[in-house]
């Protein structure tokens, strides 16, 4: 690139981050305003009733009423999940997985943000358990995905050319910056959410991204409070409203000279609330791995209808169960004066107007409320608020209650096929938490300068780490969320000993959820342990290689027989022949490591010649139904033998262009491969799917060269080998792949530690790497599969077995 194309790369890069920060945004404002409206609506219209019906005695109609709105709500949200399944859950699973480098069919699709989008509302608003936050992050990562390719798969018709940005690698940025523009959009935490993105997300990070994702997450913050300041206060142009969960101002009363937010006496306390949390996490994911797995067993297998019939059974029991908690479960408590009387900024003004207003008088008489009917027929978001702001009390046994419903049904409630996050339900069992040990030490162990909201709050942080298992994002997202540097020390102790407490037992729940999808996810680092082994221990030795010159028929064979993405390029060392076939160590590494793995190579040959589907040359027919016609090899351990007895057998007359054959014999077949670099299948599918070739009489200069937009044209969805029409290709033609393939990746010798492999897989974002032993020759291959945790621990164990 020259320095003027480079720097308008660059440009390019700023105004798309910009781009995305905003639309996610304005996701988050569509979300937002639709959950406020439908949730008054069914509030205003469910309270006006009980208040008729509790004279009439018609409560009975109350209850049908709500079931009406939240079965409604949440049949549609399990419709659109119909239209695309990958919308259900919070997302965030995925997101972590495709930032980690695996592709997830359909994750990052425009279908998938506006089903997401959609199927949140009406889930949140159907009155589930569930929050909007996690579906925010994964919204924001698909806007992050989708708006610099400026095509979409759903609108074909939308094209525009833009030749920028055609690499997994520029989008796996573009998605970091999105789902941190989710974060921060949700939460009002830039910070946390760019923390988020590096320490949740990416596994493969770089200075400059930093920034640029800083910046994306300011523009999202700022457009949501922008638009939601002007919408619900009228005052356009102020920014003074934070995310979507508002978590309010913590601040002692003047008149009250005892109160601090918190003290070192506390500590302990919150301490023993973070051990305590960390415990709860874990039954809580302990709970719904075991749910998830009924689910794929029973429920996932059947029709589809069955799932949208689980979540309608969810809504009903929740909705159920509020209602008559409320009403024979509730407490009537006396209300007490707002502590924020004296403040007149307006945010103060807002929550404490908010805090009151949401006080619910259920069947309660004048001057008093009923505490349950507080917590459940309220958005969660008031919910919360009262639980860290509400100055009248809420009895132990109304908390203990709450806490425990709350936790059962949101546990049952993750999992089922509606687009659902996790954050707001945890905090809010946290919050009740943390209440209820205030009011406990307050009243029977007479600690009066305790502050409730603090402990609610730390109660929050406890439960919810317990649960996700963050540390540094989350203890940023909630200190920007209460606006309360003080709070810093005491979150994060909280959230650490969560954490430990809880990865005692089980994984957090998204790394539970990625295990049980059987996803090759790379962990941080590999175990201590994991250095007993080497590159040669986990390489797969069965590599389908090409030559550098290879036929048209041959390079089919290989596309449809294999499903590999990348592909050695490699020559026949034929100088080293005589020593390998005398079994000479340092040459023969394909022998030396893996005995068992000589004669899968053949095998692999016979497979290619035989699998051929439907290729149109009669002439191709033909050569594969004499290749079914040869002999089966004798027994394995005498080809090996005559393989290393052997000094030298002189090979057939084959020029390099020819493709291995199926009569070769097993000397032939294992020739010392040199390598020259590495191919990809969708480079390979393109190079076929334009018919770039030449013909034996021709010279490989005579084939036509394509330029770097042409071959990356169909990024992200390169044609399938299957689909291709190759009808007017001579199978005989020859394909010089070495304009195309990578004469320089990465490459590690069989002798390297297995953490030093996984380092560089993690750090340079790696998908394949060769194998090459000291004089060149590829003995294998390394892939994501053969780094994953269970795979390293079954090599290790027949480490152990073989010493």
């Amino acid at each position: 690139l020259s320095k003027q194309k480079a720097q308008r790369y660059e440009a390019v890069k700023w105004v798309l981050v910009f781009a995305i920060g905003v639309c996610t945004g304005l996701v988050g404002l569509f979300v937002d305003f639709f959950v406020r409206l439908f949730t008054q609506l069914k509030f205003q219209l469910v309270q006006s009733s009980v208040e008729e019906c509790t004279e009439k005695g018609c409560l009975a109609l109350s209850l049908l009423e709500l079931l009406g709105f939240n079965l409604t709500f949440v049949f549609l949200a399990s419709l659109l999940v119909l239209i695309q399944p990958v919308a259900a859950g919070s997302g965030i699973p995925e997101i972590k997985c495709y930032l980690n480098g695996v592709k997830v069919p359909g994750v990052v699709r425009l279908r998938t943000v506006v089903c997401k989008a959609t199927g949140v509302l009406f889930s949140v608003a159907g009155g589930l358990f569930v929050g909007k936050e996690g579906p925010m992050i994964h919204s924001g990562a698909v806007v992050g995905a989708g708006l610099p390719q400026f095509q979409s798969i759903s609108l074909r018709k939308i094209q525009f050319n833009f030749p920028y940005f055609r690499s997994d690698r520029d989008k796996r940025d573009f998605v970091s910056a999105g789902a941190a523009a989710g974060v921060a959009a949700a939460f009002g935490a830039p910070i946390g959410g760019t923390l988020f993105s590096l320490e949740e997300g990416s596994s493969f990070w770089n200075q400059g991204l930093t920034w640029k994702v800083l910046f994306c997450s300011m523009a999202a913050t700022f457009t949501l409070n922008f638009f939601r300041s002007g919408i619900q206060f009228g005052s356009w142009g102020s920014f003074q409203l934070p995310g979507l969960l508002n978590f309010g101002e913590f601040k002692c009363s003047e008149s009250d000279k005892k109160c601090h937010l918190w003290t070192a006496v506390d500590l302990g306390f919150f301490i023993l609330m973070g051990i305590v949390g960390g415990l709860l996490g874990a039954t809580f994911n302990c709970l719904n791995k075991r749910l998830a797995k009924y689910r794929m067993r029973n429920v996932h297998p059947k029709p589809k209808l069955v799932r949208v019939l689980e979540s309608l059974l969810v809504s009903l029991t929740t909705t159920v169960m509020i209602f008559v908690a409320s009403m024979l479960l509730g407490e009537c408590r006396q209300m007490s004066s707002s502590r924020h009387s004296g403040n007149d900024t307006l945010s103060l003004q807002d929550i404490s107007k908010d805090v009151n207003s949401s006080i619910k008088t259920f069947f309660c008489p004048n001057e008093t409320y009923n505490d349950m009917a507080t917590l459940f027929f309220n958005p969660q978001e008031s919910a919360i608020l009262q639980l860290f702001h509400q100055d009248g009390t809420f009895s132990p046994i109304t908390l203990s209650l709450f806490f425990l419903l709350y936790f059962l049904l949101s546990c049952w409630t993750y999992g089922i096929s509606v687009p659902s996050g996790l954050f707001v339900p945890s905090l809010l069992c946290g919050a009740a938490f943390g209440r209820l040990v205030a009011n406990l030490l307050k009243s029977y162990i007479g600690l009066d300068h305790i502050y409730s909201g603090t402990f609610a709050l730390i109660g929050a942080a406890a439960f919810l780490g317990g649960v996700v298992r963050m540390t540094i994002s989350l203890t940023v997202i909630l200190i920007e969320s209460t606006n309360e540097i003080a709070y810093g020390l005491p979150i994060m102790i909280t959230l650490m000993v969560a954490k430990w407490t809880g990865d005692f037992f089980n994984k957090g729940i998204y790394d539970i959820h990625v295990n049980l999808r059987g996803v090759p996810l790379l962990e941080w680092e590999t175990g201590v342990e994991m250095d007993k082994l080497r590159a040669s221990d986990i390489m797969e030795p069965n590599l389908t290689y090409v030559y550098p010159h290879t036929r048209i028929q041959s390079l089919v064979s290989i596309l449809r027989t294999t499903v590999h993405h990348a592909f050695p390029v490699v020559t026949e060392n034929r100088g080293n022949e005589r020593d390998f076939m005398k079994g000479n160590q340092l040459i023969s590494n394909n022998i030396k490591f893996k005995k068992s793995s000589i004669l899968t190579r053949a095998g692999e040959q016979r497979k290619r010649s035989q699998s051929m589907k439907s290729y149109p040359s009669s002439e191709l027919r033909n050569m594969c139904d004499e290749h079914i016609a040869t002999e089966e090899p004798p027994e394995k351990e005498d080809l090996l033998q005559q393989m290393l007895e052997r000094r030298y057998t002189p090979y057939p007359n084959l020029y390099p262009d020819q493709s291995p054959s199926e009569e070769w014999t097993m000397e032939e077949r294992f020739r010392p491969l040199t390598f020259h670099g590495l191919i990809l299948r969708s480079q390979l599918v393109t190079l076929l799917d334009r018919g770039v070739c030449y013909s034996e009489s021709q010279s490989s200069a005579s084939q036509p060269r394509l330029s770097h937009a042409e071959m990356s044209e169909d990024y992200p969805r390169y044609p399938d080998i299957h689909d291709l029409d190759l009808t007017l290709l001579n199978p005989r033609m020859i394909v010089d792949v070495t304009p195309y393939m990578n004469p320089s990746p990465f490459t590690v010798s069989p002798n390297t530690h297995v953490s030093q492999v996984f380092n560089l897989f993690r750090t340079m974002g790696l998908r394949h790497l060769p194998v090459v032993n000291a004089v060149g020759e590829v003995v294998g291959i390394i892939t994501r599969h053969n780094l994953t945790h269970e795979f390293l621990q079954a090599r290790l164990r027949q480490h152990y077995q073989t010493i």
